[in-house]
């Protein structure tokens, strides 16, 4: 076999994202306030670039002259004639003391003060609410003080690691005990389960939705009986909302059993809950929609707490000079590079998400004059057609970001959707259709709710269209809307 090099030409189109281009794609998708930990970050990292705030604008401190006019560090040292030299040693004693004074009056140099932007981190820790103790934790601490024999205590402890976030005891008994361990019995257990359900929030280590109601309603200091047979022994038809059956197996009015009802309002399907909330990270919008006050609305950024950037001045200059060494000039120009690169991809994301946002404003003007039922349908590609951008960059623009509007703080994400078309030959979103559906089960009357097919009747009376049934209890399950027997009130 002979083995040989040839050459060949060949035509090809490739697409090649440069470094400066996937930077600015991920400073696009940076909510306000990931890019604010971004931008504080790059500060840190690159010594080329700062914050022009006004504590910034001076990175050099001038000295600062004494009354007369000259500067004690730098008096010429003129020996006295004297034998004893008094004169001269006490000025050389008091140097420190001027060079201090010096450098107090003058300040001292600083590449980057921003103390504007430690200010608001500061502010920010002091706001942000101290998480509380877990489930877990909260319970072992009431577990410390029960008295009980070591046993006891020991299958106690057991038994709280076994309950989860809800509340609820998680595993049986069975399972927990140990035969070939001398730790604690099976009565032990029972006997650690009893104290448990004793501890607070009232219906912690129930092992069943039953359990926890009952446990929660031995708590209460009103007599409770009534409520207690109403969940032992008709929990699932109270569930399904058959109040005329229980009416009639307890042999009371329906009336006596709504009584209990709205007693139980108050008791919790989720006690460990109250311990252990998620705490919900906040929200800022990124951009604001107001009146302009001639029919139409404004769009501006929200981005008042943004620091301003800039390239440091004597790194800049330091960059220029022909005597510098090849590697430090080198580290100099790559930092100089990616921080200009950094501030035009923050101005190109100021720009792109307002064009985008205007361009929203401008197709969904009926949703902010008037509410949710005028939400049109909008794809992303109308607007990346209005904005001259690709798809991909209006939804880069819109990811995780909130937008403050008449209509409240709104997901720039949910302004876009599709839609069906009515018979009057308008355009009509889901969310609009989602709204409708919500309106008309607000107004029903609860004695006779309306079911699927009565909706989508009422539908086609507001000008919706033709919906199919199935599509109206999609609809009603995604809005968390249960079947009419269960929305009926007696």
């Amino acid at each position: 076999m002979k083995m040989s090099m040839t050459g060949q030409m060949r035509m090809e189109q490739r697409m090649k994202l440069a470094p400066r281009m996937i930077q600015s794609m991920e400073v696009l998708q940076l909510p306000v306030l990931a890019l604010l930990e971004k931008i504080e970050q790059e500060l840190n990292n690159n010594p080329v670039l700062e914050s022009n705030e006004p504590q910034a604008q001076e990175t050099e401190s001038a000295p600062v002259a004494d009354d007369a006019g000259e500067i004690p560090a730098e008096r010429t040292l003129v020996v006295s004639d004297d034998k004893n030299r008094q004169a001269d040693f006490e000025r050389l004693a008091d140097a420190d003391d001027e060079i201090q004074e010096l450098f107090t009056r003058a300040g001292t140099f600083s590449r980057r003060v921003d103390t504007e932007l430690s200010d608001r981190k500061q502010e920010a820790m002091q706001n942000t609410p101290q998480s509380g103790p877990s489930l877990y934790d909260y319970l072992m601490e009431q577990w410390r003080l029960i008295d009980a024999t070591d046993a006891v205590k020991k299958a106690g402890r057991t038994i709280i690691n076994f309950i989860d976030d809800r509340g609820y005891l998680t595993v049986r008994l069975e399972q927990l005990y140990n035969k070939d361990k001398k730790d604690y019995t099976l009565e032990d257990l029972q006997k650690a389960l009893q104290l448990v359900q004793q501890l607070e929030p009232a219906g912690v280590g129930a092992r069943d939705l039953k359990e926890c109601l009952l446990i929660q309603l031995a708590q209460q200091s009103e007599d409770m009986s009534f409520e207690k047979r109403l969940i032992a022994e008709h929990l699932d038809k109270l569930l399904a909302n058959q109040l005329p059956e229980i009416a009639k197996k307890m042999n009371c009015s329906i009336d006596r059993v709504k009584l209990a009802i709205e007693k139980m309002r108050k008791l919790d399907t989720s006690p460990g809950l109250l311990v252990s909330k998620d705490q919900n990270p906040p929200i800022m919008p990124d951009l604001i929609v107001e009146p302009d006050g001639q029919g139409g609305y404004e769009v501006h950024l929200a981005d008042t707490s943004m620091p301003s950037l800039r390239l440091n001045g004597y790194y800049l200059k330091m960059a220029r000079d022909r005597h510098l060494d090849d590697e430090t000039r080198r580290f100099l120009q790559n930092n100089i590079r990616s921080a200009q690169w950094f501030m035009d991809a923050i101005e190109q994301r100021k720009n792109t998400m307002l064009r985008v946002a205007r361009s929203i404003v401008e197709h969904q003007k009926e949703f902010f004059d008037k509410g949710q039922l005028y939400l049109r349908p909008l794809p992303m590609s109308v607007v990346a057609a209005d904005v001259g951008v690709h798809v991909a960059t209006v939804s880069r623009a819109v990811a995780g970001k909130y937008i403050q509007s008449p209509q409240g703080l709104l997901s720039l994400r949910s302004l876009f959707g599709g839609g069906t078309e009515t018979p009057q030959g308008d355009s009509q979103s889901f969310d609009a259709i989602r709204a409708n559906i919500q309106m008309i089960v607000d107004q029903e009357d609860k004695s006779a709710p309306l079911n699927d097919d009565q909706i989508r009747d009422k539908l086609r009376e507001l000008g919706v269209g033709e919906i199919a049934r199935r599509t109206v209890a999609k609809y009603r399950k995604i809005m968390n809307i249960p079947t009419a027997r269960y929305r009926k009130k007696y």
